[in-house]
């Protein structure tokens, strides 16, 4: 019992329950953080540092940038701040078109909308974004070459439309992984180094400053991206350690119950093996029946001490020699049933035992221990919750598979029982050793009251030895 529960019981209950740590079995593990969640004791970011983090946090498909943040205004922020650029460049597009490189009204109009108003849709998809708007500037690059106005101007881009490309790149970095952003940069240079070829006299070309700040552009907001990235993929990890420390205390802790349990079984076993071996000599004059209920008992325990540290040094894996030592030792198989039935009858409980004949040696080890294990669940079964009961136990072979058979009826009226209700660890055991070896089992209670439990074990190709 631990310290906390020693005040509890001495009248004073704690003032509250201990937070949960890294360590304690069942805590929560630590996965991905969500974006702008603040660890216990950290620093809160500013609006700058909150932004930065959310920008560089990865966004689902479909989503918009900064569609994972907490606050409204930051959701909205990138709409804001695109906005701002398309009712900017959209006036000053169409001025500079007609104006100064005397572009027709109609088509400069067309041309302002085509290439700013789809920049509203790069806040959410990027890329379709980046074919509308790059299918507009080539269209535009294609009309100015009849312009009056064209020469001393900047061409194919015109300052207007590196600026709206520039921002459309931005988007594409912040979402678009990096063969994408590599395929637009070299879609952007080829396609410039193709209209070069139909240049205009006089025009200064603006095709290589927008292949390298385009470049630029990308190689900022994919670097930001990436280190989100590797962040996210840091505190995944993180969450997975987590959860290996966790359950490696979680298995250090049943480690450590199993050697108390160990310790304090062992001691009682060894008393009970003592006090039962030596009962003749302390006691003269018992009858014959008497010293050999005595004998048995001390057997009884003997085996039971065995089987428990033989089952503990598996647990544990002591080493080569622990293991190797339990791997030795004989494990019990149909041959040790009667053996068995025998010590449940002087226990004061009926039972019947119907063993085929050659059964003892038909079945490969890990049936042979699997129809020894079920037989000796079934009966512990019933001197717990139907004591007195009469039961028979029957166990046949055929050629391809071992039937095992436990039959009980109701416990006798006069007898209380045992246990009045059970964990179900039993049945689990049976069904996951019946699983183990291919085979099926069958439980469930009688009409008259008693209980039933069928196991057909398949004599070959199990699927693995049980421990």
């Amino acid at each position: 019992m631990s310290d906390r529960s020693r005040t509890w019981r001495g009248g004073r209950k704690p003032d509250r329950a201990p937070a949960p740590s890294a360590d304690t079995p069942g805590a929560p593990t630590t996965g991905a953080r969500t974006p702008g969640a603040r660890t216990p004791g950290a620093r809160t970011p500013g609006a700058l540092g909150q932004l930065a983090v959310l920008l560089r946090t990865p966004a689902r498909p479909a989503q918009p940038l900064l569609g994972q943040a907490a606050k409204r205004w930051q959701r909205m922020l990138p709409y804001l701040v695109v906005g701002i650029f398309v009712v900017s460049l959209l006036p000053v597009t169409i001025a500079v078109l007609t104006s100064d490189y005397g572009l027709d009204g109609g088509w400069a109009g067309t041309l302002g909308v085509a290439q700013t108003v789809p920049l509203l849709l790069a806040v959410v998809r990027p890329l379709p974004a980046w074919g509308i708007v790059l299918a507009a500037d080539f269209a535009g690059a294609v009309l100015l070459v009849g312009a009056d106005g064209v020469a001393g101007h900047s061409w194919p881009w015109p300052p207007m439309t590196i600026v709206g490309y520039l921002v459309l790149m931005a988007c594409l970095g912040l979402r678009e992984s990096i063969r994408t952003l590599v395929g637009v940069w070299l879609v952007t240079g080829a396609l410039g180094a193709a209209l070069g070829f139909s240049q205009p006299d006089g025009v200064m070309n603006s095709a290589a400053l927008l292949f390298v700040l385009s470049g630029v552009m990308l190689v900022l907001t994919g670097a930001l991206r990436g280190l989100g990235d590797a962040q996210q993929r840091i505190a995944e990890q993180e969450g997975i350690s987590e959860a290996e420390r966790s359950r490696r205390t979680l298995l250090e802790e049943r480690a450590r119950i199993a050697r108390e349990l160990h310790d304090v079984v062992a001691h009682h076993m060894s008393v009970i093996t003592v006090q039962a071996d030596s009962a003749p000599y302390r006691l003269p004059g018992m009858p014959e029946a008497v010293q050999e209920e005595f004998a048995a008992i001390a057997a009884g325990a003997r085996e039971s001490l065995g089987e428990m540290r033989r089952l503990l040094t598996v647990l544990r894996g002591d080493g080569a020699n622990g293991g190797a030592e339990g791997e030795r030792a004989p494990q019990p198989g149909i041959d040790r049933l009667q053996q068995l039935v025998e010590a449940t009858v002087r226990a004061g409980q009926p039972v019947e035992l119907s063993l085929a004949a050659g059964a003892a040696g038909a079945a490969p080890p890990a049936v042979d221990l699997s129809a020894y294990r079920i037989v000796q669940e079934a009966l512990a079964n019933v001197v717990r919750h139907a004591p007195g009961a009469r039961t028979r136990v029957s166990v046949t072979v055929d050629e391809d598979e071992v039937l095992v058979l436990v039959v009980n009826g109701p416990a006798r009226d006069a007898v209380v029982e045992l246990e009045s209700s059970g964990t179900g660890h039993g049945l689990v055991g049976m069904r996951e050793r019946v699983r183990l070896t291919g085979g099926t089992l069958d439980t469930g209670p009688l009409p008259d009251g008693g209980f039933r439990v069928a196991a057909r074990l398949p004599l070959n190709d199990p699927i693995e030895e049980p421990s």
